[in-house]
């Protein structure tokens, strides 16, 4: 992406950030799930409850 830190119109800065991203190569597919390096929560046990 367009380094844009030295525009200070936001308008202006908008419009060349759109243009970089319709230059920009398109992203591949993915090669594994959305979520997979996430970290995963264990489920609590399931059953009675003490109280």
């Amino acid at each position: 992406m367009a380094n844009t830190k030295s525009i200070t119109d936001t308008q202006e800065r908008k419009k060349v950030k759109r243009a970089a991203r319709k230059a920009a190569a398109p992203k591949g597919p993915r090669t594994g799930a959305r979520g997979e390096n996430k970290q995963k929560v264990k489920k609590a046990a399931r059953g009675q409850s003490k109280r």
